[in-house]
């Protein structure tokens, strides 16, 4: 995804406004004194159909032989956990902006209307994984210029928040709240979307390209996570989890370059939260078929997602999208599927 195209739809937020985020998986992570939750989280991991997760690992895998998936160690999941039962196809966007993905360019009856087609071709590819929709909503944005903070993000407003839900229950989707920090981090930001991510339908996204770790502005250069960012969002989606007996939270992380993301085998991770790395890059078939493997197939976590843009996909020869058909290729297969 380009610095430019970022540019643009950063600046066309603000105006909005008008203002001048060893593979040593942890398969039981340490537990916290006083928590009567925890002693139910053996019973709710026995709780789990494993030969039916084993069997979907498996299938996702499709076929791989280099031993880097599906991956191992890892914990089984909680109950209740989507993937890999299901597979999600999410509509992505910001409601401020047409151009920041198709959530913000049609009304709600109609943005079901496209979704219901893409969850159609998905069914059609592969009929034995059930589609879970999703609405995913970049709810903190960064900004091209600073805030009075000096963070260059801008949170949205609750109302928003609300909005989203009320749309994402018309066609009984799961949402994703995603984080671009800005100069802030994610220890100030993603506690304060707490109440939300409670809900047992809402889970979480970060964007490393909007991580500024350096002081750079947004949209100059492309962010980056450490793993220890990462397992502190992990850790609090596990307390949440633990403390609500909630179902498992999936995290979902965004990258198309190698430094995205750094110390990937130090990633965590555990039963009460399913991880998936989303290919975020757009361009010719090519590209990003070889972005998904160089830096997804190749640095294993745990999921992987894929990310179709509408528009930007066609810029470059031979000016079209992948199909699901041709996703279905991959190894490992996509279990997050996300349209902008």
């Amino acid at each position: 995804m380009s610095t430019k195209t970022h540019f643009d739809i950063l600046l066309i937020v603000c105006l909005i406004f008008n203002l001048t985020g060893c593979n040593e998986k942890t398969a039981h992570p340490q537990k916290k004194a006083g928590n009567p939750s925890e002693k139910t989280i053996d019973e709710k991991i026995a709780a789990v159909d494993k030969e039916k997760y084993d069997a979907g690992m498996l299938k996702l895998a499709n076929g791989d032989t280099t031993g880097l998936w599906p991956v191992k160690p890892q914990p089984y999941p909680l109950k209740g956990a989507i993937l890999p039962f299901k597979r999600i196809v999410a509509y992505y966007g910001n409601l401020y902006s047409k151009n920041m993905g198709i959530l913000g360019e049609y009304p709600p009856k109609e943005l079901w209307e496209k979704l219901h087609r893409e969850i159609e071709a998905w069914e059609k590819a592969d009929p034995a994984t059930p589609v879970q929709p999703a609405i995913h909503y970049i709810a903190v944005v960064a900004q091209q210029g600073p805030m009075k903070d000096g963070t260059y993000r801008m949170r949205m407003p609750e109302n928003q928040i609300d909005s989203v839900l009320a749309i994402a229950n018309m066609g009984n989707a799961i949402v994703f709240l995603d984080i671009q920090v800005g100069l802030s981090t994610v220890e100030k930001e993603v506690p304060l979307l707490e109440k939300y991510l409670k809900m047992p339908h809402v889970h979480l996204a970060i964007d490393p390209e909007f991580s500024m770790k350096d002081g750079t502005p947004p949209g100059k250069k492309i962010g980056t996570y450490d793993a220890e960012d990462i397992n502190y969002c992990s850790d609090f989606l596990v307390n949440l989890v633990r403390e609500n007996n909630l179902p498992p939270k999936i995290f979902v992380i965004h990258r198309f370059t190698k430094h995205m993301i750094t110390n990937y085998k130090q990633i965590n991770l555990h039963p009460e939260v399913q991880l998936v790395i989303n290919m975020d890059g757009w361009g010719a078939p090519p590209l990003k078929l070889n972005t998904y493997k160089q830096y997804i197939w190749r640095e294993p976590v745990q999921f992987t997602g894929f990310k179709l843009f509408y528009k930007n996909d066609l810029r470059q020869f031979p000016h079209r999208m992948l199909t699901p058909a041709e996703l279905m290729r991959l190894q490992p297969h996509p279990i997050y599927i996300q349209y902008q």
